[in-house]
């Protein structure tokens, strides 16, 4: 809208930087944020004040010291948000790779805190008095809940397999099946991690169909290495046919070659007993003949990210020579919270209360509905009449490429815009601008809230800002 005449203020009335930091009103302001930030924050401002009035748009009245003040502060504190926010997940996808993937227990947020503030004995045995080894704070608890001989840490799952491909096939060929050569997140490539690593991708087999023999002929005396990618994000049903980790492991060590197998989300329990699909633990395949094994850390792990190698010592050994090991390494905090989490693991009993992602994932779908029941009225209080707004059954995911066909019986909010001029799309910006974001998703023609990931002791939270919504 244009500024009448008779308000307009022109170029030549804006004043100058260090008057308006000399008044009165500027005095809180430069006493609780220093003279650089503020002047830095008024100079942008009033630069944006000088193109409006080149125009013949800037109000007389934004160039009072405490019109010019507030607009400062507001900036502070804009500025002052923090890139990395807290989010309601409300999308139905548990482990959600945008929202960082696992949630860590209380007794691993707890263990990274104490980590961060004080020195920590990372690679300081206190036994011996001499230099340790940061490996050494997790691998013990590795060994005992995998049946590992050994065990190694990197900073994510895709850098595991670079570390052993690199150290242990470089220059060599990996055969593995066509129709494991996955993709993950971000459009990384289980070829392109192979090449990145100095070794040759050896193709056996069809998309859907491999045999053992296929892996036979494929040997040769450049063979480093026998390789299964367990396709954890994807499915193929119908004609197929795969190569057990017994077959693969007996043909690699008829000769005298390594069976590596890369299980992604890296189960270390059976779920089926908390009622969840079964997946195939670290333990299982390791038993099952596999040499090394790669898993993540932050999903179904429940973990921070990490990238675990879990299998033979003296593969172990040769990947901790490598000097890629150094630059993939983790630091403390990686460190204290991943032995937090696998001490949960000795406990199974326990596991479900205590390991957050297996509690959400767990969660009673009737407990959820009257979840969705009890907060109804508030959020029809806050949308209505624009909205409409009701209690609907839906279907989590597990995510992160993790059992990527299976659905967990869940319920939330189904939101429809009634009134004409009002979108999904804006009420969804709302719900992201609100202080903690709440993050939905758009389907049908309705705007879904997947409560799965709302614990009662986020509820307060929650309702609490909930008057804020301006939809």
């Amino acid at each position: 809208m244009a500024v009448a005449p008779t308000d307009s203020a022109s170029v030549a009335e804006l004043p100058s930087l260090d008057r308006v930091l000399r008044s009165a009103e500027f005095s809180a302001l430069l006493s609780g944020h220093g003279h650089s930030r503020v002047a830095a924050l008024l100079r942008s401002h009033l630069a944006g004040l000088r193109e409006l009035a080149s125009g013949g748009n800037l109000r007389r009245d934004t160039l009072a010291p405490a019109a010019l003040a507030t607009a400062v502060a507001m900036a502070v504190d804009s500025a002052a948000q923090p890139r990395l926010r807290p989010v309601f997940n409300l999308t139905g996808t548990v482990l959600h790779t945008n929202f960082g993937r696992a949630l860590l227990p209380a007794a691993a947020a707890e263990a990274v805190a104490r980590a961060a503030a004080a020195p920590v004995s990372l690679e300081f045995d206190l036994e011996s008095g001499r230099r340790g080894d940061r490996d050494d704070i997790v691998a013990g608890l590795l060994r005992e809940l995998t049946g590992a001989e050994d065990a190694t840490v990197v900073n994510n799952n895709a850098a595991a397999v670079l570390l052993l491909l690199h150290a242990l096939a470089a220059r060599r060929d990996v055969v593995i099946s066509r129709g494991e050569l996955i993709e993950i997140g971000g459009s990384f490539r289980i070829p392109d991690v192979m090449r990145a690593a100095g070794a040759r991708l050896v193709e056996v087999g069809t998309t859907n169909r491999t045999h053992v023999s296929d892996y036979a002929a494929a040997i040769t005396s450049r063979t480093a290495l026998l390789m299964k990618a367990h396709t954890s994000n994807y499915a193929i049903s119908g004609f197929t046919a795969s190569v057990a980790v017994d077959e693969l492991a007996a043909l690699a060590h008829e000769h005298g070659l390594p069976a590596v197998v890369d299980l992604g989300s890296g189960s270390l329990v059976d779920l089926s007993r908390w009622g969840l699909p079964k997946e195939p633990t670290v333990g299982e395949t390791l038993g099952a003949g596999a040499d090394l094994v790669a898993f993540s850390g932050d999903k179904l792990l429940g973990g921070p990210q990490a990238g675990i190698l879990a299998g033979r010592a003296e593969l172990i050994a040769k990947l901790k020579k490598s000097p890629l090991k150094r630059a993939l390494r983790v630091d403390k905090l990686t460190l204290a919270a991943l032995a937090a989490v696998l001490e949960l693991y000795r406990e199974p009993e326990q596991l479900a209360e205590r390991l957050t992602t297996l509690r959400l994932l767990t969660r009673d779908r009737g407990q959820i509905q009257a979840q969705a029941e009890r907060l109804l009225r508030p959020l029809q209080t806050a949308l209505e009449p624009a909205f409409a707004i009701s209690v609907a059954p839906m279907a989590s995911q597990i995510g992160s490429g993790a059992l990527p066909v299976d659905r967990l019986d869940s319920h939330g909010f189904a939101i429809r815009a009634t009134a004409r001029g009002r979108s999904l799309e804006r009420l969804q910006g709302a719900l992201r601008a609100l202080p903690r974001p709440v993050i939905g998703r758009i389907a049908d023609d309705a705007l879904w809230l997947d409560l799965r990931c709302l614990e009662p002791g986020d509820e307060p939270e929650f309702l609490a800002q909930l008057g804020r919504l301006r939809p």
